[in-house]
Order: C-alpha cells, then structure tokens, then sequence
C-alpha cells in the first residue's frame, strides 16, 4: 500500500466508528462490557467519537505531511497495549500501521474486544492491512517494540527490551488550572476531564490547583450533574472506601456524593478521590507545576489560558498530532524504519 492508500483507509475508518448501526453497536458494547465492567456505553461511545474526530482525511494528511516517509521494507513492531480506557491503544496501532510497518498486538486483556473490532473493520476496508495486523501472546523477534504500562511495568519492559529498539511510556496523569474567576458552565465542563472514563485515563485531571482564597464548594455544587457516576458498582466501591478511609483518619475532606476532594501536593489520586494544592502566585503556579512536568499528560484551564493549553473539557479529545508522553511516535517509527 501506499501512504495515501493507508490514509483513506483509516479516513474511512473514522467514518464508519462514527456511523455504525444502532444493532451493531448494541451487540459490540455488551461485549466490552462483559470483558471489562469500566467500559460503559458511554465511554465506549466516547473512545469511538474521539477516534473518528482524529481519523479525518485532512487532519491525517496534515499530521503526516511533517515527515519523510520511505517506502522501505517493513519492519515488526510489537505493540504491548494498556486497556485501562476503551482503545486507549489505538493511536500506537494508527503509527504502526500509517508508517507501512506491520503490528505485533499483545491487546490488553482488559481491551480485547473493541480492539479486535476496529482490526477487522480495518482489514474489510482495506485487505492489505490483513497481513499487517498480529496478535501475539508474546512480543518475540520483533525489529522494535512501542509498549504502555505501570512504572513497575515499564522496568520489566526497559529491562526485557534492553536489546531492542523501544518506547517505553510509564504512569502519567493530568491536571488542571483554576484561576478563581471561572464560571459554572466553564467548571462544568471541567468536570468532564474529571468524570470521563470514571478518571481512569491519563488525562483525566486527577489534580487540582487552585488560587488562595478559592472556595472549593463551588466545585462541589457545579459536579452535582456528575452524581450519576456513583451507580456504577465499581466507582461505587471505590468511593465508599476511600471516604471510610478519610473519616477514620479524621482527614478533612469536601464531599458532594459523587467526588471526594482533600488538599494533597500528590499529582495522581486514587479513583473518585481528587487532589487540590493551592497556588500564591503565578510564579509560585510555575513551580509547582514545574515540579511535577515529567508526571503529567496534560493541562486543562478554562480556553485553556494556562500556557495556551487545552480548555476545559477538551482533555479526552487529543489531536491525531499529540502524543502520550509527549514522544513523538511517528518520529521513532521512521528512525526504525531507517536502519
């Protein structure tokens, strides 16, 4: 295939994820929910929108547009997939696949499902991608491997890879920048980076910080319309337990039913718990945040103001162009490819 034939074929990909029949999409979501209790329809509904919104044809083309891509042999690169998101995986695969190499998949248990979809709908719209996709129990005799994980996860991998050609990505997380001026609506919308996926993803905010003097009941009475997250089992059990925690410790903490927030200089917290660390200054912000850069995914602020970042509500809606761990993945595919 050429450049532009794996182009239309994923542009084409985008298309049908986000116009797939009301029976189809029935059968798949009860499926992946099955395999994993996180994935709700919604979620799955989500992973599937943002997917499509990246996969344009001109958002593709401009993306690829900034590099060299040879027509060389292809090279096997093993891919160990996270699955604590719906298809958080895909974009490695986009990389993989996009740059004419072939795809090693070790899927995540907890995301074989969705991930098996989307192959396949790949493979009946284009069939040169068939021989391109694996799915490997094993990541062995590979040219090069891309692989997701806890911190204790990645030094497994660094140490099990340490002869071949890797990218290795550990626990990152996100934050988000209150300034004290913000609306209801703009917090309400900061609590979709908060509430989406139950904040198991890695931008999801899982830290505040705020102005001195900010009451941090506004946030609690704007995520009222969250409340419904408790009613899943899971999140349910999670936020039981950590609030039992906290009153027996005697910890201070705001509670709204749905989130549990207490003041921590932690950047990543514990599902439906949230960390706020208050700010003097912009210059004191700087340093803290500062402090904690090789942590975090991403910054949210309202129109994203804080070092022109991305506005409430926008975290789980990356461009094609963004990378996790902000390691430019194309760029390590193309020097593999090289050699």
């Amino acid at each position: 295939m050429t450049l532009l034939e794996r182009i239309d074929g994923f542009a084409e990909l985008g298309n049908r994820l986000q116009t797939l029949p009301a029976e189809t999409k029935k059968g798949l979501f009860l499926r992946a929910n099955q395999e994993n209790p996180w994935f709700t329809d919604s979620n799955i509904a989500l992973a599937l929108n943002g997917i499509g919104e990246f996969l344009e044809k001109e958002k593709l083309q401009r993306w690829l547009s900034a590099y060299t891509i040879e027509n060389t042999q292809p090279k096997k690169i093993g891919i160990a997939m996270a699955g604590n998101i719906p298809m958080v995986g895909f974009h490695d695969l986009l990389c993989v696949l996009v740059t004419g190499n072939m795809a090693m998949a070790k899927l995540s248990s907890q995301d074989c499902v969705l991930m098996k979809f989307v192959c396949e709908l790949l493979k009946q719209i284009n069939p040169s991608f068939t021989n391109q996709i694996l799915f490997e129990e094993r990541l062995k005799d590979v040219d090069a491997v891309i692989a997701t994980g806890s911190d204790n996860t990645a030094r497994y991998f660094e140490y099990y890879f340490r002869n071949t050609p890797h990218l290795i990505r550990k626990n990152r997380s996100s934050c988000a920048v209150i300034m004290g001026e913000e609306s209801e609506k703009e917090l309400i919308e900061l609590g979709k980076d908060v509430f989406s996926y139950f904040g198991l993803g890695c931008r999801n905010v899982s830290k505040l910080y705020v102005p001195e003097g900010f009451d941090i009941k506004r946030l609690m009475k704007a995520w009222e319309v969250y409340l419904e997250v408790v009613n899943h089992h899971k999140y349910s059990n999670n936020y039981t337990y950590q609030r039992t925690i906290l009153l027996m410790n005697l910890i201070h903490f705001y509670d709204n039913g749905a989130v549990i927030l207490i003041e921590n200089n932690s950047l990543v917290s514990p599902i439906s718990l949230l960390y706020y660390e208050y700010y003097q200054s912009l210059d004191d912000l700087k340093n803290k945040v500062h402090k904690q850069t090789e942590k975090i995914q991403c910054i949210v602020s309202a129109n994203g103001w804080y070092n022109k970042g991305i506005p409430f509500g926008r975290a789980q809606h990356p461009q094609v162009w963004e990378y996790a761990d902000n390691v430019d993945t194309i760029k390590f595919l193309t020097a593999v490819r090289s050699k």
